[in-house]
């Protein structure tokens, strides 16, 4: 029987093998991505020097945080809309663009509420890259490695940077102070997004979308032969995409509750011990510097696990990686808190790290694979930008338990989050390892 482009693009896609074209466009959306991460990095890193100089009380400083987050969420629900009606490359450049020009402002601040304006149009810009990271990039890869491929744009733009940003900041604060750092990584937004005009559209969302001669344009440089448009089926009228909230509410629904719970829980996770553990540790009687170094050392874990799950992924299987992590990042966290020695909080912090970061990665890139092509950037977006909601909620909550419990009260908190995270996995969805996009769209329990 005769496919439809749609059926021929799809099948094609995951049969391909790697082209440059392929490589061209993971590395770029790795370099946005990268951004991402760096955007919560930096901002744990600079907020005792906001407080030192006067420039903002620790309370205050959280706030722009959970402004950003805020931001975050209205970009990463609101972008499905778009993304999944007129494409994924437009709104995808559009992003950058704002979070760039956002960011810079950001370094002209003249007090904390200018920054909390900024530090929000900043996130709406940067709402988008996550969800339509790991959607448009699972949409080019083939599947017998598409845990693989994901794994690795983590590793370059979502792990890589726990270690380089923390050397940053370590390194250059002093020198360029915590304006001059955001200056850097608005300019470097700018140079990623003129970069990514050469990127071309899913040839899955095209030919979801009635486009199914310009998908096939771009499967010819991937190097895919396609057959004469004569032998396809006539494809069914293009309503699919009408909807794209609907579709995930109405089919979809257990999918995106649980990725909104397991998302709320890492993200608050990420946040506690990644944006506060330079402030936590200070707050303990290391000195800022030895704070910083400490957090170096521990975000070393974060390349470590990535390419752990560039194995486990495709090896292991999603849930069953993500929910085992989770449950001994727990552990780990346990034994972070009752660390006696700076050894013994090094080794812990660098476990729990390793840990939560092959859990949480490993369910972003389950999450990304579970919504189909004409919601899927929609389904990932509102879980995701969920996730920033109430991670924006859980910032001055850290920092209440901080101050009434300290680091054993915010380690307990966390540890709960990790625990509830890992029984979300399991109501996600069935286990995405080696099967097409569609089969996943196509068995919705």
């Amino acid at each position: 029987m005769a496919q439809t482009i749609e059926q021929f693009v799809g099948t094609s896609m995951d049969d391909a093998k790697m082209s440059p074209l392929h490589w061209r466009i993971f590395l770029l959306i790795s370099a946005g991505y990268f951004f991402d991460v760096l955007n919560f990095i930096v901002m744990g890193s600079l907020i005792p020097d906001m407080v030192n100089s006067g420039f903002a009380t620790a309370t205050q400083a959280g706030w722009a945080q959970s402004a950003t987050l805020v931001g975050l969420f209205i970009g990463s629900v609101g972008q499905g809309q778009f993304t999944d009606r007129i494409g994924r490359k437009a709104v995808y450049q559009f992003n950058l663009l704002l979070f760039g020009l956002a960011t810079l402002a950001s370094a002209f601040s003249p007090n904390y509420t200018w920054l909390c304006i900024f530090r929000f149009i900043a996130g709406i810009g940067l709402g988008a890259e996550q969800p339509l990271c790991f959607a448009y990039a699972g949409e080019y890869a083939p599947k017998r490695i598409r845990g693989r491929i994901l794994a690795m744009i983590h590793l370059i733009g979502g792990a890589c940077v726990w270690p380089i940003a923390s050397l940053f900041t370590l390194v250059a604060r002093d020198a360029l102070g915590w304006r001059g750092i955001w200056i850097i990584i608005g300019c470097g937004a700018l140079l990623v997004f003129a970069l990514r005009f050469s990127l071309p559209e899913s040839p899955r969302w095209l030919a979801a979308r009635g486009q199914g001669d310009r998908a096939l344009d771009i499967l010819k440089r991937l190097r895919i032969t396609p057959p004469p448009a004569t032998t396809f089926a006539a494809s069914p009228p293009v309503v699919a995409a009408s909807d794209p909230f609907g579709i995930v509410f109405r089919q979809y629904r257990r999918r995106v509750v649980a990725g909104m719970i397991c998302f709320s829980a890492f993200f608050s996770v990420t946040i506690g011990f990644g944006t506060w553990l330079p402030n936590i540790m200070y707050s303990q009687g290391f000195t800022i510097t030895k704070s910083l170094g400490y957090s170096f050392g521990m975000t070393l874990a974060a390349p470590c696990a990535s390419l752990f799950m560039m194995f486990a992924l495709d090896r292991f299987g999603r849930k069953r990686t993500s929910v085992t992590a989770f449950l001994l990042a727990g552990c780990m966290a346990v034994l972070f808190g009752l660390a006696q020695s700076d050894q013994q909080l090094l080794i812990a912090g660098f476990a729990m790290i390793f840990c939560y970061q092959l859990a949480g990665n490993s369910m972003q890139i389950f999450a990304s694979e579970l919504f189909p092509t004409s919601a899927r950037a929609s389904g990932f977006g509102i879980a995701a930008g969920v996730g920033r909601l109430g991670n924006a909620l859980a910032m001055p909550t850290i920092l209440l338990i901080q101050t009434s419990h300290g680091l054993p009260g915010v380690v307990a908190f966390l540890t709960v989050l990790l625990v509830i995270a890992a029984i979300g996995v399991t109501q996600m969805g069935p286990e995405a390892k080696g099967l097409a996009l569609e089969e996943l769209e196509a068995n919705k329990r």
